[in-house]
């Protein structure tokens, strides 16, 4: 009997402890179902908020578009205005153009080149002639100061000087005068020289109203009586050369000096118009035949005339030189050429 119930008890027991267990489940599984009524209201609510996200997007979509759209037609405006400005530009420049050269009549040399435009012009004035350069700078490099035979002390003439520099066109530079060392005449700059950007000796602060007159590396004239090496290095001279007087600066007529006054010469100046293009001139004197040279004073006037807003005067007298592709057009006073210490070349 005993065995007998052992032997149940082994077999109810599996039994009962698998009926217990799928009771705990049961359990366990209504815990889990969720009431129909609280799932459908949270489906609800998360449709609502993808709608609100979806039409926010959609906001957000159709106002980038918006405002891209706005952006081109803003970009599309503004290069239309740059291309208006541009044109403008072009035809102001043109019409400056048009109106120098009809002052100065009709050019008897061209020359252009990817560098550089010169436009050559004859002058003839009651009782002086001489020509006149308009020179364009596409590249500032092609002006250029000439020291005589590349060495201080050395003379050369401005003819000498484009040819060996193989340049278009030329004319005498700063003033200078000669000394006798060792035995030997040499010619000695006054003021400072510079060339491409360096003083070819110490800096000299000649007493007077000695003025330095160049180019910067923008090939803008630059000018003006300089008592300091800082002052006129805070110019960024390129290019530039030394003598008296100045004749217009800023537009505004300069009064001449009393020892320069009222007296006709040769003449050479260099100066610039207000779209940065120079202008070079020589006038011949000293020859009653063919010109008796020129005050500063009618020459200042002629370059009011002719629209000049920077005006320096060079070196003159016999030195006063006109070269252009290897020919000299003036008639130098002295009846041949004039070695001179600095020349100022335009290059090809």
């Amino acid at each position: 009997m005993r065995i007998v119930n052992i032997l149940a008890a082994l077999i109810i027991a599996p039994l009962l402890g698998m009926c217990l267990n799928l009771k705990g489940f049961t359990a366990s599984a209504e815990r889990l179902l969720l009431p129909v009524e609280d799932t459908s209201y949270s489906l609800d609510a998360c449709q609502q908020t993808v709608d609100e996200l979806e039409n926010r997007f959609n906001v957000f979509y159709q106002e980038a578009h918006q405002q891209k759209s706005q952006f081109e037609e803003q970009e599309q405006v503004l290069a239309s205005l740059v291309q208006t400005a541009s044109k403008h530009e072009k035809e102001s420049d043109q019409i400056y153009e048009d109106r120098i050269l009809r002052m100065l009549g009709e050019p008897v040399k061209i020359h252009k080149s990817k560098r550089v435009e010169i436009k050559v012009f004859k002058l003839e004035e009651l009782g002086y002639r001489g020509f006149i350069a308009k020179v364009k700078l596409f590249d500032p490099k092609a002006f250029k100061v000439v020291l005589a035979k590349d060495t201080i002390g050395a003379k050369e003439t401005t003819l000498e000087a484009v040819q060996r520099k193989k340049a278009i066109l030329g004319i005498n530079g700063g003033g200078f005068y000669t000394e006798v060392k060792d035995g030997e005449p040499q010619g000695i700059f006054i003021g400072n020289v510079v060339i491409d950007g360096k003083l070819v000796s110490p800096f000299n602060a000649y007493p007077g109203n000695l003025h330095f007159v160049g180019t910067n590396r923008s090939g803008r004239v630059i000018g003006g009586i300089f008592n300091k090496e800082e002052e006129l290095m805070a110019q960024k001279p390129w290019q530039g050369v030394s003598f008296i007087p100045i004749l217009i600066k800023g537009g505004v007529k300069q009064p001449i000096p009393e020892e320069w006054e009222k007296t006709n010469q040769p003449r050479t100046i260099i100066g610039e118009y207000a779209n940065g293009d120079l202008i070079m001139i020589v006038v011949d004197g000293r020859q009653a035949d063919w010109s008796s040279g020129v005050t500063l004073e009618r020459l200042i006037e002629k370059l009011v005339e002719l629209g000049v807003k920077e005006g320096y005067n060079l070196d003159g007298g016999g030195s006063s030189t006109f070269v252009y592709k290897g020919e000299v057009l003036n008639r130098p006073s002295d009846g041949k050429l004039r070695p001179v210490v600095t020349n100022i070349v335009i290059m090809p």
